[in-house]
């Protein structure tokens, strides 16, 4: 086991390059199963989730050549459908919730899948309803064996279906989507997420010969085809990325430019970080944070005090609530922080706690933080990473604090963000591997 050993207080400078996406990537590689003809796909993050997701699909005989650590040539021509009720496919599907994104494609290429129990964060209940409810209205059977702990999918013929999903839920919308467009007529899906990552599989998918209107709205109309042909796909920069980035950037009173950042695509996430008084400038697609001595939470328009909490895109993404509940700790001013997604994503906060943030947890679900305004300097301590996303936050918290941190399981940290201390080293941060 890895840790990180943080040095804090120390102002970064440079410019830094989000990695491709994370959330992206376990669609869009899941997709190349849909087709037996080559898919290549660039700005591929070298991460765990990602890399894992790699190896199961080569154990598959999916023929993968790794042009380089970024670019992918998939060929799933000869694929291995046995493979799936192994236990080798049992263990390394089951570290990685990710691999539930595999079940729509074999079930609409090849009549058949299995789901292990999911993997990934500890971060709540993240149920498999919708995605097994999608299946089922295109004419898929399905049962659970307890013996081998698979959720086994059956379908002797795929119907399109119109569908009103209990929630837009961003991978439950893509595995169905990836299900229908080899579906025979069409399926109507209402309440669908319409996140950027999943456009970017449905504009993929459609160039591969699949045929999906509305996309980008929550209504998606997919006419069934006979036969998908390969592409080639470019992932978008990692918003979370984007956005760790900006919040690490006021925590160290840096000035750091972010290049080709996707500005295009990051919805309300600027928009927020000023709401916490951060300053940022555009210029094109990159963002240029300059080093700012103190940032204000700003108020409701009636003085109130502001309320930040997660939604359904175009909605304020779950996966930065920790990055702005960490940057708060910081700023002058008060803000109710609202996980509204997930149950358990807050219990990162007795750390800062012990770091000497004043934070109060008022339920699984909300925390009060009551900003520093930099009058006392977070404190370094030891602890562990209990999920991606809380990880960074805790990174970026020592980064910003005064003496030594010891974070633990950074192997967490590692599944979402490639090579995170080299690339935080390069801007002058005082971090080690131990």
């Amino acid at each position: 086991m890895h840790s990180f050993e943080v040095t804090g207080g120390q102002r970064l400078k440079g410019e830094i390059t989000p990695q491709g996406a994370k959330n992206e990537a376990l669609q869009i590689i899941s997709a190349v199963l849909l087709t037996p003809e080559k898919v290549t796909i660039s700005n591929i993050p070298d991460i765990l989730d990602v890399n894992l997701l790699i190896e199961l699909l080569q154990e598959m005989q999916v023929k993968v050549e790794r042009k380089d650590r970024h670019t992918c040539i998939f060929q799933a021509d000869d694929v291995n459908v046995d493979y799936l009720r192994s236990e080798s496919y049992r263990k390394k599907s089951g570290r990685l919730r990710g691999s539930v994104m595999l079940a729509g494609p074999l079930l609409a290429r090849f009549k058949k899948a299995f789901i292990p129990k999911p993997g990934g964060d500890k971060i709540g209940r993240r149920r498999l309803d919708t995605h097994i409810i999608g299946f089922e209205k295109l004419g898929a059977t399905f049962n659970y064996h307890p013996e081998d702990g698979f959720f086994h999918l059956e379908a002797a013929r795929l119907s399109g279906a119109y569908m009103l999903l209990d929630e837009p839920s961003v991978t439950g919308t893509a595995n169905i989507v990836m299900a229908a467009v080899l579906a025979e007529g069409m399926t109507t899906i209402y309440n669908a997420a319409c996140e950027p990552y999943l456009q970017q599989l449905c504009r993929m998918l459609n160039r591969m010969g699949a045929k999906i209107s509305g996309v980008g709205s929550n209504l998606l109309t997919i006419e069934g085809v006979g036969s998908l042909s390969g592409t080639s796909h470019a992932m978008l920069p990692d918003m979370i990325e984007v956005g760790s980035f900006i919040g690490l950037a006021a925590m160290t009173q840096s000035d750091i430019i972010i290049k080709n950042a996707g500005v295009a695509h990051l919805g309300q996430i600027p928009d927020k970080f000023r709401q916490l008084g951060i300053r940022m400038e555009i210029n094109g697609d990159d963002i240029h944070i300059p080093e700012q001595e103190v940032y204000e939470i700003q108020t409701f328009l009636d003085g109130s005090v502001m309320t930040i909490y997660d939604h359904p895109w175009p909605g304020f993404t779950p996966d930065l609530l920790s990055i702005i509940l960490v940057v708060a700790t910081q700023a002058r001013g008060s803000v109710l922080i609202h996980q509204k997604m997930f149950e358990s994503r807050l219990f990162f906060v007795d750390k800062l706690i012990d770091m000497g943030a004043q934070i109060i947890l008022c339920d699984p679900h909300r925390a009060a933080v009551i900003g520093l305004g930099r009058e006392q300097q977070l404190r370094g301590i030891t602890m562990s990473s209990p999920d991606i996303r809380a990880g960074v936050a805790l990174l970026i918290a020592a980064l910003s604090a005064e003496g030594k941190s010891i974070i633990q399981n950074i192997e967490q940290i590692d599944r979402g963000y490639q090579y995170i201390d080299q690339r935080l080293t390069a801007l002058g941060a005082g971090i080690r591997r131990i």
